[in-house]
């Protein structure tokens, strides 16, 4: 356009002239140099990459050139004609429709990508997940019409880090598995991970089916069980839920009968305080760990000791059986940990240390047997460490080092596994009973043999295909860790926002979320996939001390100091849904049967509180 109102002499006198002059400043008096600026070569354009525009006269001889081409911000408002940030995202910008495909735990893809409104919900979403696996919805004999789904979105997270050796920049791309069940629609999540997903693309949804039945929330105290002499440090009920045990400062072992809430047993053998206890998965055997060192293993039926050994030479922090799946079903593998730094892998039934599990520097506060034949120990010498727990295929000798997770700027009180339920409760259902099987003799090979089956099913069909074992390690530095740690030894995140010490924690038993009981007062949960935080539940005046699920992992207890317990619901529960009173002292002991029918603490008081729906 300019060009074209310019004759040719006009440019070659223009361009002769300001060739011997300045682009930015020239000075040449009597003229009005106003116009189109011209410094030879190209008009605007790559040859004249310093003229961008138009010059105008100064006042004093000379002229400036004026940069036109400015690029402005685009500025959006909102109906209310207020500034709308450009990171921010308006439903408006949602697509209606977004192509999903389903896929289930082993990666399977189920039917084929279809076109979903983004106002679908998960209600709506497990209708379509149960047409597509051919559910009747009318067939109410197997009740597969009412079982609800948890559905999860993969996303891609990239982090920038810079390499400590060379000091050049790294970027790392890791994949997290999002929850949207808590999200009331498609749309809502969309609009929250709008950077990291593309409505573009296909949405590949997996899906997993939640617990089928309901526990009913605890609400009142049906019993109380006096008979320790001191306090109560430890209260668990056995893999059926058919049977409780307790131990604390008085020394004995103490079982309990669930259906009367009486006590069975009094089991005297220890000199000392009994600090740690466990149930092996059959539920045969119970083992306890005191001050002094000792290991003393029980038969709860008869409540007689079955053998004692001084384990190790100080006091027992923690203990942790074999998982079923694995030992073909002889529940006869043990390991202890110690304040002497020390972990020891026992044969219950020869009383015989297998390994011994030597590294660590400091005291080991905790120790978890993973459905993986891994176990993992956590000590205040800040690491924790991953040990071989079986030979064969290639993993080297049982107590070979595998790997040390370090990442923690103080000691490590505690650990959880995401197999940690499943682990624990071995072949029962939540009816506390295994499928299909009529035997009821536990020391015959048929039982055993049953038994072991049914544990490897569960175990399977919990951990799909591709599932990683997670591990969460909680620290006096107030954060936790997720890590992978049969995969690496590096943290996947680190979780911060508790302001005191974390003291306990618990995956949920389908392992979606966890929960994190600290000093500060405060349960903070948070996905157990990703370790997204979820939210911070609030209401106890005291340190919490323990935590406990429910077997369909809707409800949360905690026990704090504050000599109360208290109930949660989950994810939504902010504030406690119930206060559980009545003791006099503190509550250390906590735990909920696995068949989902009461829940027993156990408090400073010396008492056992027995509570129900």
């Amino acid at each position: 356009l300019v060009s074209s109102t310019i004759s040719c002499e006009q440019v070659t006198m223009e361009a002769e002239t300001s060739t011997s002059v300045p682009a930015a400043a020239v000075t040449n008096t009597g003229k009005n140099l106003s116009g189109v600026a011209w410094t030879g070569g190209s008009l605007v354009g790559s040859l004249n990459p310093v003229n961008h525009g138009f010059r105008t006269a100064d006042g004093k001889g000379g002229y400036i050139i004026n940069n036109t081409h400015k690029r402005y911000k685009r500025t959006r408002r909102d109906a209310d004609g207020n500034v709308i940030d450009e990171n921010d995202i308006q439903d408006d910008d949602i697509p209606g429709n977004v192509v999903v495909q389903f896929r289930d735990r082993e990666g399977e893809t189920v039917g084929e990508a279809m076109d979903v409104p983004t106002s679908a919900g998960t209600d709506e979403l497990g209708t379509l997940i149960r047409s597509l696996l051919n559910e009747d919805d009318e067939d109410h004999s197997t009740n597969k019409a009412h079982i609800p789904y948890a559905f999860f979105a993969k996303i891609e997270r990239i982090t920038k880090t810079t390499n400590p050796s060379t000091g050049e920049p790294v970027v790392k791309t890791h994949t997290d598995e999002i929850d949207i069940t808590d999200f009331n629609s498609l749309k809502a999540f969309l609009k929250e991970y709008h950077k990291q997903i593309s409505t573009e693309q296909t949405l590949e949804l997996t899906y997993q089916p939640l617990a089928l039945f309901k526990v009913r929330p605890v609400t009142r105290c049906t019993d109380t069980l006096p008979g320790h002499t001191e306090a109560i440090l430890h209260v668990s009920y056995s893999p059926d839920g058919k049977h409780l045990a307790s131990g604390g400062g008085d020394a004995t072992v103490r079982f309990w009968d669930v259906n009367t809430s009486t006590p069975r047993h009094t089991c005297k053998g220890h000199k000392d305080h009994v600090l740690s206890t466990s149930w092996s998965p059959d539920g045969k055997r119970f083992a306890s760990g005191d001050k002094r060192g000792f290991l003393i293993l029980w038969e709860p039926t008869k409540g007689e000791s079955s053998g004692s050994i001084k384990a190790h030479s100080k006091w027992i922090t923690g203990m942790a059986w074999d998982p079923m799946h694995r030992n073909n079903g002889k529940c006869e593998r043990l390991v202890t940990s110690s304040k002497d730094g020390l972990a020891k892998i026992w044969n219950v039934r020869t009383k015989r240390c297998e390994a011994t599990l030597a590294g660590h520097t400091d005291s080991i506060e905790s120790v978890k047997w993973g459905g993986e034949g891994l176990i993992y120990t956590a000590s205040r010498d800040r690491t924790i460490k991953v040990w071989n727990a079986e030979e064969g295929d290639g993993k080297g000798r049982v107590g070979l080092l595998v790997r040390t997770l370090v990442g923690h700027g103080h000691r490590v009180n505690t650990l959880a596994v995401s197999c940690d339920y499943i682990c624990r409760t071995g072949p029962f259902d939540h009816y506390g009973k295994i499928a299909d099987l009529e035997v009821r003799d536990r020391d015959s090979d048929e039982w055993r043999e049953a038994a072991y089956k049914a544990a490897v099913a569960k175990y399977n069909a919990f951990k799909g295909s591709g599932e990683h074992e997670r591990l969460i390690s909680g620290s006096d530095d107030f954060t936790l860790m997720l890590w992978h740690p049969t995969e690496n030894k590096r943290p996947i995140k680190r979780l911060t926002g508790h302001q005191q010490a974390v003291n306990h924690l618990a995956f949920s038993p389908d392992s979606r979320f966890f929960a994190s009981a600290s000093f500060d007062k405060k349960i903070k949960l948070w996905n157990g996939r990703s370790g997204d935080f979820v939210t911070t539940m609030t209401g106890h005046v005291g340190a919490v001390y323990q935590v406990a699920w429910s077997s369909d992992a809707r409800f949360l207890v905690s026990a704090s100091k504050d000599s109360t317990a208290k109930l949660w619901e989950v994810p939504s529960g902010r504030k406690a849904k119930e206060t559980l009173p009545g003791h006099a002292d503190e509550v250390y002991a906590l735990d909920w049967s696995p068949n989902g029918a009461s829940v027993a603490t156990g408090s400073k008081d010396r008492t056992i509180k027995i509570w129900k729906h």
